[in-house]
């Protein structure tokens, strides 16, 4: 299949989840027509295609997702992104993106390749400019918008054998997970309720696990945090 035939097919797939489909019915789903899991990372869990060709990215709650999306495709013509045949948002802040099946490069090849980026080295000038510019637009429209992600893991290598950057932007975590405990009303004040229902729900299999209460905590401090807003402040009589 070519690979404008895959991305017919994937886009077709995306569109046709319900309007309300969240990262459960959309791993549900893609498990029934028998795409295998494929590892799991502190955000999302990857599955992998039938055909073994492509991966869906699968995210409960992932602010960045549509930044990275957007990368994708502007940097698409430099091959140094992985090919994104497909991105969509889920119900509840999740996030949905089809892309081009990777392989992982060792890490001393991954530090050389973050080490260019950093360096604006030429070979990856115009990724370079890509990335800050889609970065800038984030940090300046997302609350706890982190650094860029130098993690080595990141750069893996496509089906063709090239290099490329993947994930390179992702939510300050630790901050924003410690502030949704500290002080959860100042959460549901900057992030909408329908773009973080899930925030528990994130696999955190790379810095984790959850510990023993920790999500069903974290859920009861947003969902009174969430009840004391639609309230109202109190004015003293």
């Amino acid at each position: 299949m070519s690979e404008a035939e895959t991305v017919v097919r994937l886009r077709t797939l995306a569109d046709g989840f319900a309007a309300d489909a969240d990262h459960r019915d959309v791993a549900a789903a893609l498990s029934a027509a028998g795409w295998t899991p494929a590892g799991a990372g502190d955000w999302a869990i990857a599955l992998r295609s039938p055909d073994g060709t492509a991966a869906a990215r699968i995210s409960p709650f992932d602010p960045t997702g549509p930044y990275s999306a957007e990368l994708y495709r502007a940097a698409a013509h430099t091959r140094q992104v992985p090919v994104l045949f497909a991105h969509r948002r889920l119900a509840g802040g999740g996030d949905l993106q089809f892309m081009e099946w990777l392989t992982a490069v060792p890490q001393a090849e991954a530090a050389a390749f973050h080490r260019a980026i950093a360096e604006r080295a030429a070979e990856v000038a115009e990724l370079t400019r890509l990335i800050a510019g889609v970065h800038e637009r984030a940090r300046a429209e997302l609350p706890w918008c982190g650094p860029l992600d130098t993690n080595p893991s990141n750069v893996m290598r496509g089906g063709d054998g090239r290099l490329v950057v993947a994930d390179p932007f992702y939510a300050d975590g630790p901050a924003l997970y410690a502030a949704a405990v500290s002080d959860p009303d100042d959460v549901v004040a900057r992030i909408p309720e329908r773009e973080r229902r899930f925030m528990a729900d994130i696999p955190l299999a790379g810095s984790g696990p959850w510990k023993a209460g920790e999500q069903d905590a974290l859920r009861a401090g947003l969902a009174a945090a969430d009840a004391r807003a639609a309230h109202g402040p109190i004015h003293p009589s």
